[in-house]
């Protein structure tokens, strides 16, 4: 007889939630059935490596240019939009705050329509929108137009990011999540380094064609993006029950990966609003919320203000644009490489929670150098560890969350939902950066969204999967599938007493 995964001690790790191949339904013919278990192990490796190299890269590309497509206005910012454009910091921040309202309504929706619509039509089309929204950016002329664009930006973004987590997810296991998000992501903080780069290069045309080198990082990063999104109607591809460039077995290989990590991805759903009443039932959407929120307005305030941040410390000079656009890329390098660090460990450590645990503080301490001395040097270094706090804790919670959410449409929903209200809070980012030279008030105010959310909400969250799946390993949720038919038991997803939380 098959072993239950609660005998499988109390590590919280990754394990498939079911060993026994016979429990599971509509379990796709395994191809390799024949071969030795060193034969499969070998073509799955093969597999998942052919996976990684068609499905990730663009992606990152794709994530590259959104970043940049939403932040770039802080670059823009330094190069004298405000003068050109007539406005005061509080219109300012205002059309930083108008994007965040539009994103964040529109992202929950979002992943409904992916799987409706197909990843290869619904994600190059939002894209073709957006970057028109960043092209027309370069030719406005007053407040008004700025305020329209950013809002038309942040519905037509929307899509993507909450888009391409849940993607992934539904192609991989769930021990193999946390190292492509953070792959995924880590083009965000490639963003700040190629965009401070990409800034200081393209403000070298300031004035070339009678427009100012401000208007020429919209025009140029909006063309960028158009092209990038036609071509994607060609990279981008389909769920793993629809995707065109497997064959026939590798797409029963998939799946069947997939359905033995006791996954619902694997098997086609139609929607139903019960999927989204369930959504909103789950006590875990609303603890992933707040999880979520704590490093998400740190994000976007870093994101936004780092140029401004640096030109204002005491060793440089606000007049050289170019240098101060390009004292922005280390921190950001260095967040690109311990967020793929971290996510490789996750996967490896088969744990999430603690590195959430571990970041925080990372992140508190970059911003208390930037609060308590005066020192450029110490300020400056607190930024790499405020940068490096922040972003690196992003894909682990997003992975820490797919995981325990079972249901093609829930899924979806809740990370839409999650990542919703964090980009929400990018209201709260474009809102508290008035008092410069120290922003005091916002630093104050990330070290207590990353102590009080990341940190806090991390450790109750591992405290209260620990106790379910505690619960579950004695059997005290057997209840749940007593007089139930196989077809009601399926539909459990992460209920079933057998799927065990991963911490």
């Amino acid at each position: 007889m098959h072993a239950s995964p609660r005998d499988a001690g109390d590590s919280g790790e990754l394990t498939p939630p079911l060993k026994d191949e016979f429990s599971i339904t509509n379990l796709p013919i395994d191809p390799d059935a024949n071969l030795s278990d060193a034969e499969k192990a070998e073509i799955d490796r093969k597999l998942v490596r052919r996976l990684d190299i068609i499905l990730i890269p663009w992606l990152c590309l794709l994530y590259l240019m959104a970043f940049l497509d939403r932040t770039n206005i802080g670059n823009a910012k330094i190069a004298h939009l405000m003068d050109d454009v007539h406005m005061s910091t509080s219109q300012y921040n205002l059309t930083l705050t108008i994007f965040f309202i539009s994103y964040s309504a529109f992202e929950a929706i979002a992943n409904v329509l992916m799987k409706r619509f197909r990843p290869s039509v619904f994600l190059p089309i939002t894209m073709i929108l957006w970057g028109f929204c960043m092209f027309g950016m370069g030719f406005v002329n007053n407040w008004s137009g700025l305020m329209a664009a950013r809002f038309f930006l942040g519905v037509t973004e929307a899509g993507l990011f909450p888009g391409v987590n849940y993607y992934i997810s539904c192609w991989y296991r769930r021990d193999e999540v946390a190292i492509r998000a953070a792959i995924f992501f880590s083009a965000a903080a490639l963003s700040g380094s190629f965009g401070g780069l990409l800034a200081a290069a393209i403000q070298r045309m300031d004035g070339t064609g009678g427009y100012a080198g401000w208007r020429w990082i919209f025009i140029i990063e909006g063309i960028m993006t158009i092209v990038i999104a036609i071509a994607s109607f060609w990279m981008v591809h389909d769920f793993p029950d629809e995707a065109r460039f497997l064959n026939e077995d590798d797409r029963n290989r998939v799946l069947r990966r997939l359905k033995l990590d006791r996954q619902s991805s694997a098997e086609h759903e139609d929607f139903k609003m019960a999927y989204v009443y369930e959504a909103f039932k789950d006590w875990k959407t609303y603890v992933s919320m707040i999880i979520y929120m704590g490093p998400l307005m740190p994000l976007y305030s870093i994101s936004l203000f780092l140029p401004t941040i640096i030109s204002n410390l005491s060793f440089t000079d606000k007049s050289q644009i170019i240098r101060n656009q390009l004292l922005s890329v280390p921190p950001y390098a260095g967040a690109t490489i311990v967020t793929v660090a971290v996510g490789f460990i996750s996967d490896r450590h088969k744990q999430r929670g603690i590195y959430n645990m571990i970041l925080a503080p990372i992140g508190i301490a970059g911003f208390i150098m930037l609060i308590a001395s005066t020192n450029p040097v110490v300020q400056y270094a607190g930024t790499f560890l405020g940068v490096i706090g922040i972003y690196a804790s992003i894909p682990v919670t997003i992975a820490w969350i797919a995981n325990n959410i079972e249901g093609v449409y829930k899924r979806g929903i809740v990370i839409g939902l999650m990542i919703g209200w964090g980009n929400l809070n990018g209201i709260v980012s474009s809102n508290m950066w008035s008092d410069a030279p120290r922003f005091i008030s916002g630093h104050a105010t990330i070290i207590a969204y990353l102590g009080v959310c990341l940190f806090g909400g991390s450790v109750l969250f591992h405290i209260l999967l620990s106790r379910e799946n505690a619960a579950r390993k004695a059997g005290k949720r057997d209840y749940l599938i007593e007089g139930k038919s196989t077809s009601e038991i399926h539909v459990l997803g992460d209920k079933h007493p057998d799927f065990l939380y991963t911490l």
